[in-house]
Parts: C-alpha cells; sequence; structure tokens
C-alpha cells in the first residue's frame, strides 16, 4: 500500500533573513558571472572524506517511554572531526525494527528535510512515510541532526518569531528596509548569545560524517538511506564523502547541489511563482473557489497585495496583522501541496473583507507555532545550518545587488525572496563545501516532482545528473516530493530499496 499521509518537513523562509528556500537553500549571493563586491568565495570545496579515526561508541538501545515497539538510543559525536577534544553533539536516535526479523534487509536511515528538523519523528512515524513492504524489510532508523531536535547541544536564538519574520517584505520605503536589517542583526546577535559555541560546527558537511558514524555504530559494512527535500542534500554529501559505505539511496524532492547560492535561489523563487500561477488560474477557472473575484483571482491577489502594502489586514487582538511579509509565507506554505489550496483561496477572500486570521493561521503553521504560542528550534536550526553552508553575499550593499534579478526572476515572490540580510550579515564563517559527484556509490535513485515548488523538478534533474549514477524518477503531481503519490512511484523506489532493481532513468509516475 502507498502511504496515505506523510509529513514530509521542508522550510520556506523569506523576509527579514533572506531565506525563502523551502527545504533548501535560498540564500542571497554571487551571480553566475561575477560576484558583487563583499561577495565571499565560493570554491572552498572538498570531496575527499576524512579518515574514520575517530573511535565510536555503541548505541544503548532502550524501549522508547509509551512505545511496544520503538527503541530509543544515543550515539556521541564530536563537534569537529579533525579535533575532536574541542567539544561533542549527543545525537538522539529512534529505530523502528524491521516487522518481519526473517525478511530484514538492515538499516535504513531517514531524513524529512529543513535544514534543522530531527529525524526521530520519521521513525515514529514510519507507517505514514513508507510502505508496509520497506516496514518489514528495514530497521527504519531516524536521528535528530547535530544542533537540532532532542539532540543536544541544540541550537536555539529566540522565543518569538512574529517581530523578525513578520515584517513588511518586500519593504518599501528606506524604514522599513533598515526595520529588515536591524531584524536580521538582533536574530543573528540572539544566536551567537545563545548558541555561538556550537554554530561552527552544524554544517551539512559534518553531518554527513554523522551519517558514518551512525553506520559505524551500528555495525554495518553498507547502509540504506532515504531523504526528503534538504535530507537529499544531506544524502547527496554523504554518498559523495562515503561511496563505498552506501548499499542504496533515494534522494526525493532533490535541488541541484551543486549550484550557487545565487543558482538555487532564483530556481526556487521561480518554482514557487509557477506553482502560484498554478493555484491562481485553478482558482480562477472554477467558480466554486473562494476567491475567485468573477473569473480573475489574478488579479485580485495583486490588487489585494497592494492594499496590504498600504495597510496590513488585522488578525487577532494579540497577533501581528497581515503583512506582505505575512501574506508571502501564508501563500508559500500552500504551494507545497495542491491540498492546501482550498484553504488559501479562502484566507484570501476573508483578507479582501477585513480579517486576516486564515492567512495568520498558513503563516503560524509555515513556522511551525504550536497552539500555545511557543516554537521549536526548527527556524533556527534551518539559519544556522542554511548560512554556514552557503553564505552567499556579505553586507547590505552586496546582498542588494542581486536583487533585481530576483524581481526579474519570479514578479510577485521575487522581490521578497531577495530582500533578506541575515545570511549576509552571518558571525560565523562559511563552512568547507562537498562538491557532489557521487563517484562509486552506485545508482542513486533521485525522485523529482513536476509541480515542486520547493525543489523544481529542473533542480532535481540536475542532482540526478551530478552524481555518477544518478537515476530521476519523475512523479506528475503538484505538491513538494514524490514518494507515496501514486503507486508507480512506490513500486519503483521499493524495487530498488529492497532488490537493488535500479529503475529506468527519467521514468514518468502519473
Amino acid at each position: 500500500m502507498s502511504p496515505t499521509a506523510r509529513r514530509i518537513v521542508a522550510l520556506a523562509i523569506a523576509g527579514a533573513l533572506g531565506l525563502g528556500a523551502c527545504g533548501e537553500r535560498i540564500i542571497v549571493g554571487s551571480s553566475d558571472d561575477t560576484a558583487p563586491e563583499g561577495a565571499r568565495a565560493s570554491d572552498a570545496t572538498t570531496t575527499t572524506a576524512p579518515p574514520a579515526s575517530v573511535e565510536v561508541g555503541e548505541i544503548a538501545w532502550r524501549a522508547c517511554p509509551g512505545s511496544q515497539t520503538l527503541e530509543c538510543g544515543r550515539l556521541e559525536v564530536p563537534f569537529d572531526y579533525a579535533d575532536p577534544d574541542v567539544g561533542s553533539f549527543d545525537l538522539r536516535l529512534v529505530r523502528r525494527p524491521a516487522s518481519d526479523p526473517q525478511a530484514r534487509i538492515g538499516s535504513m536511515l531517514v531524513n524529512p528535510g529543513g535544514p534543522g528538523f530531527g529525524g526521530t519523528s520519521v521513525a515514529r512515524d514510519a507507517q505514514w512515510y513508507f510502505s508496509a513492504d520497506l516496514l518489514t524489510a528495514f530497521d527504519v532508523v531516524g536521528w535528530d541532526p547535530r544542533g537540532t531536535g532532542e539532540s543536544t547541544p541544540a541550537i536555539d536564538c529566540v522565543d518569538t518569531y512574529d517581530e523578525y519574520f513578520g515584517l513588511d517584505s518586500p519593504p518599501g520605503t528606506p524604514e522599513e528596509k533598515q526595520a529588515l536589517v536591524d531584524a536580521a542583526e538582533a536574530f543573528n546577535a540572539a544566536c551567537e548569545e545563545r548558541s555561538g559555541e556550537i554554530l561552527p560546527y552544524v554544517s551539512t558537511r559534518a553531518s554527513a560524517q554523522d551519517v558514518d558514524s551512525i553506520r559505524r555504530a551500528l555495525g554495518e559494512d553498507t547502509i540504506t538511506y532515504f531523504g526528503f527535500s534538504y535530507g537529499s542534500e544531506l544524502g547527496a554529501t554523504w554518498v559523495t564523502m562515503f561511496p563505498d559505505t552506501v548499499r542504496a539511496a533515494v534522494l526525493d524532492g532533490a535541488s541541484d547541489p551543486n549550484a550557487s547560492s545565487l543558482e538555487a535561489g532564483l530556481a526556487q523563487a521561480r518554482g514557487f511563482e509557477r506553482q502560484l500561477d498554478a493555484f491562481l488560474a485553478d482558482c480562477s477557472a472554477r467558480p466554486t473557489c473562494a476567491f475567485h473575484s468573477g473569473g480573475d483571482a489574478e488579479g485580485a491577489l495583486d490588487a489585494l497585495i497592494a492594499e496590504i502594502d498600504a495597510e496590513p489586514v488585522p488578525t487577532y487582538a494579540t497577533r501581528i496583522p497581515v503583512t506582505q511579509g505575512v501574506l508571502f509565507t501564508a501563500i508559500a506554505q500552500a504551494m507545497y501541496s495542491d491540498t492546501l489550496w482550498p484553504r488559501l483561496a479562502v484566507g484570501l477572500a476573508d483578507a479582501v473583507e477585513g480579517d486576516g486570521s486564515g492567512l495568520l493561521e498558513l503563516y503560524d503553521e509555515y513556522y511551525q507555532r504550536q497552539p500555545d504560542g511557543s516554537y521549536g528550534n526548527e527556524l533556527e536550526a534551518f539559519i544556522a545550518i542554511s548560512c554556514l553552508d552557503d553564505p552567499g553575499a556579505v553586507g547590505v550593499a552586496a546582498a542588494d545587488a542581486v536583487i533585481p534579478q530576483f524581481e526579474r526572476a519570479a514578479k510577485r515572490f521575487g522581490p521578497n525572496f531577495g530582500h533578506g540580510y541575515s545570511c549576509a550579515l552571518w558571525p560565523v564563517p562559511q563552512a568547507p563545501r562537498v562538491t557532489i559527484t557521487g563517484i562509486g556509490a552506485g545508482p542513486v535513485v533521485v525522485v523529482g516532482t513536476t509541480g515542486d515548488a520547493a525543489t523544481p523538478l529542473s533542480s532535481s534533474r540536475k542532482a540526478a545528473a551530478a552524481l555518477e549514477e544518478g537515476v530521476l524518477v519523475v512523479v506528475e503531481a503538484d505538491r513538494h516530493t514524490g514518494y507515496g503519490v501514486n503507486q508507480c512511484v512506490v513500486d519503483l523506489v521499493d524495487a530498488y530499496l529492497m532488490d537493488l532493481k535500479v529503475p529506468k532513468p527519467e521514468t514518468v509516475c502519473r
């Protein structure tokens, strides 16, 4: 049976922080040909895995509280594999043993995306992510990557989000722009104050080394991996650094792993704009759509954007109104899946009537706001990892220099994506970047979806091409990630993971 409901985690961050990457990096960076003044060099790359000289302890598994099947464990890994004495992370793991021990193939490491989201949730809720066949054959092992979730120490910067992410963006005045810069500086300062010790050590490259440490701790010579969204980037880094340890790997919802930050950002801005156009066209064509607007949903949205820029729409007495920043965040949330389009249509229609509560709810979901008003640390970890991996341009002027390219790439989303300053002002130097090749890893299956706003199909195709034996499976759907959309892709991926039967390149699942 195909999974019928899955929580594929991907985070889109725009506005004050300058990250609009839903599950991948969107960081203002250098142009394709000439870097703006102040841009950081992007050639600090490596493809060589460090020697496995750091000793790895055993994982002491125990029954997870309240569960008769799940096992919880911990594994200590160093901050810096080149200097293990600096400090260490305590990674939290959850294992769901294969339901049929006689049919067990081995362990399957899983990551849901972000970056910044913990993977223990995937193991806990594996029945919503994976087919029954995979659950029969594999121990599903999820972990909270360094700096995230319940692994310790974890990144923690701020307690409330509205003052940082609910600002008007794109700015219409110098004062509004300065507010974005001030918010980015304040956020960065809070991150440095609370989590400065670990900020240099949470890169994707370091997490890929953790993947190998987990493999060794599990006692498996080769291992299987399934990564969604940013989990594809982590997986591509791992298969490049440790190719001899790869049994099989699926990268679902993958972006171009070797793209510059600007290239990735522009691709994603286009992807979100394309899906927004699809939503508006669908709504204009259907009189039953709540935002039908007499068949001109496009014009109605443009008018609403202008009205909100002039005067934000009220929500609740204790919460921020719907600014342009809140509006674009809400729209981005709905672009992950067409199942959210009806809610967006109602929220937009209500906003026209002066009620922004529906849009605020989408905004809150986007940032993982809990009913009690609290937040997890996913957002902080996303920013810290993304800025460390690829900070892009340095300084406000350098970040501003590429805004016109975003504006040309996506008429609605582009200006919002382009105005951001957190990574441009990030206090920690860039970590070494791994050039993705996958040489020696064998066949790696990449899944791309035709209507994926966060990781557009064109980017997934480049991800497959970057790998020595990358094989792309195309899924026709308006959503982020493809596994579980239909039986076709489930059967292809399962046959590969279980029997190492590699699908034909560019197979299309409808």
